[in-house]
C-alpha cells in the first residue's frame, strides 16, 4: 500500500508516526537564450561555453523527478510510473538522480535540463532542502549542506570556467518552513479532526518579512559573485520564481473529504478547507511577495503559482495511473503524492512537481528566457496537452 494506507480511521497517532520522523522536505503549501535581451556585456565575456544555472531549493533541484504520475502499484515498475525500475524488484534512484540520490535529488528533468537548448550547458547548483543560508557566500554567512559549499561559492567556479547567461533562482519555502505546514496540515486531517490554516496563517505572516529579506539577500549574493568575477549586471539575467501548489481545491478534489479515500487512495490528506487555504492565499501570497523581491533587485520574475493547476495531487482534471491507464503527461498528475510508508521512494519527494511537472518548469523557464530580462510573467499549462503547452500570462 502507498501513502497513509497503513492508517485506520481511529486515528491513532502511533500509525502515522513515521510522518513526525520523516524530513518532509516540501515547500507548498518548475526559445533562443538571448532573443529576450539579456544585454551586452559590460565587462569582457567569458571564453568557456554558455551555461544557464539552477540554484536554490528542491522545486528547482529536480526532487521527484523519479516519477512519471502515481500508481498503486507498489512492484516492478508501478505501472511504468518508477523511473528508477531497473527489473523485476530492483530499484536505482540513481538512474534518475545520480550521485545526489538520497540528498540534493538533482534529476535528469530538473527544470534547467528541461528548459532545452537555451545555453552549451546546464549546471544545477540547487540542492533539496536547501534554504537562504546555503545560498550565500560561506563569507556573507553561507552555511554549507550536505556537504557540498554553499552555492554562491559554486557559482563562482561556474562563472570562471563558463559564460554564465541564466541563472534561475528558487528560495524562501523552506525558511518559511513548508514541511512543518505539511506536516500539521495532514496530521489535522488524520489525526485531530480540526484545520490547519488558521494557525499556520498565523506561522506565516510572522515569518514571512523576514524570509522575504533572506530571498533579497540570495539574490544580491549571486549578484557579488558575478561581479567579482567581472560580469555586468546586463550580461546575464537572474530569473526569481515562486512556487506552485502541488494540491488542489476542494472543489477540484476528485476525492471526498467524508470518507478516507484521500488519505487510503489519493496520497492528499487534507481537507477541502485547508486545500483552498493553501491554492488560493498560502502560494499566491508568497509568489506576490517574491514578485515584489524581484521588482526591488530588479530581476525577471516567474510566477509559478498556477503552473500545475488540473495537474495536482487528486485533481478531478488528472487520473492515477493504473494497468488499464498509463502515464501520460496529458492525463497523469504532475505531482508527488505523499508516500508516508516510503513503500515508493523516499518521503522527501513527496508535493513536488515530478518527471511531467519538471518537463514543464523547464518549459517556463525556456518561455521566460525569450522574454525581457526585467519582466514578470506567469506560466500556466493547456489543459489536456503535454509540457509543450505550457505559455506565459502577465504576472498577476
Amino acid at each position: 500500500m502507498i501513502g497513509f494506507r497503513n492508517v485506520s480511521k481511529d486515528r491513532d497517532p502511533s500509525r502515522v508516526r513515521r510522518l513526525a520522523c520523516a524530513a518532509v522536505t516540501v515547500p507548498l503549501a518548475a526559445g533562443a537564450l538571448l532573443a529576450g535581451g539579456a544585454g551586452t556585456a559590460g565587462a569582457a565575456p567569458r571564453t568557456g561555453p554558455t551555461a544557464v544555472v539552477s540554484m536554490g531549493d528542491s522545486y528547482i533541484s529536480g526532487e521527484a523527478g523519479r516519477w512519471k504520475g502515481n500508481s498503486l502499484t507498489n512492484t516492478g515498475s508501478r505501472n511504468g510510473t518508477d523511473r528508477g525500475w531497473i527489473s523485476g524488484s530492483t530499484y536505482d534512484p540513481a538512474k534518475v538522480y545520480g550521485a545526489t540520490a538520497g540528498g540534493c535529488h538533482r534529476s535528469d528533468s530538473a527544470e534547467v535540463h528541461s528548459a532545452g537548448a537555451i545555453a552549451d550547458v546546464a549546471v544545477n547548483l540547487a540542492c533539496s532542502g536547501a534554504v537562504s543560508q546555503n545560498v550565500f557566500r560561506a563569507s556573507n554567512g553561507g552555511v554549507s549542506y550536505r556537504g557540498e559549499a554553499p552555492q554562491a561559492d559554486q557559482l563562482a567556479a561556474v562563472a570562471a570556467s563558463h559564460d554564465v547567461k541564466v541563472i534561475a533562482l528558487s528560495i524562501g519555502g523552506n525558511d518559511l518552513g513548508f514541511a512543518d505546514i505539511i506536516k500539521s496540515c495532514a496530521y489535522d486531517f488524520i489525526i485531530w479532526n480540526s484545520y490547519c490554516h488558521d494557525d499556520q496563517q498565523y506561522a506565516v505572516d510572522q515569518k514571512i518579512d523576514a524570509v522575504m529579506g533572506k530571498v533579497g539577500k540570495s539574490v544580491d549574493e549571486i549578484r557579488a559573485v558575478m561581479r567579482t568575477a567581472g560580469y555586468a549586471d546586463s550580461s546575464y539575467r537572474i530569473v526569481l520564481q515562486s512556487y506552485p501548489s502541488p494540491i488542489p481545491r476542494g472543489a477540484e478534489n476528485r476525492y471526498t473529504q467524508s470518507d478516507w479515500s484521500r488519505l487510503n487512495t489519493g496520497g492528499c490528506p487534507f481537507w477541502n478547507r485547508d486545500s483552498d487555504w493553501a491554492r488560493d492565499s498560502l502560494v499566491p501570497q508568497i509568489a506576490n511577495r517574491i514578485k515584489g523581491v524581484a521588482a526591488a533587485k530588479g530581476v525577471q520574475f516567474l510566477d509559478l503559482r498556477d503552473m500545475l493547476q488540473g495537474r495536482e495531487v487528486c485533481a478531478k482534471a488528472s487520473k492515477q495511473v493504473s494497468s488499464t491507464v498509463p502515464a501520460s503527461a496529458k492525463t497523469s498528475e504532475w505531482a508527488r503524492w505523499i508516500d508516508n510508508n516510503e513503500s515508493q521512494g523516499l518521503i522527501q519527494e513527496s508535493m513536488h512537481p515530478n518527471h511531467y511537472g519538471q518537463l514543464a518548469a523547464g518549459r517556463c523557464l525556456a518561455l521566460a528566457v525569450a522574454q525581457p530580462a526585467g519582466s514578470a510573467s506567469g506560466c500556466k499549462n493547456t489543459a489536456g496537452s503535454d509540457h509543450t503547452g505550457m505559455f506565459l500570462t502577465p504576472a498577476p
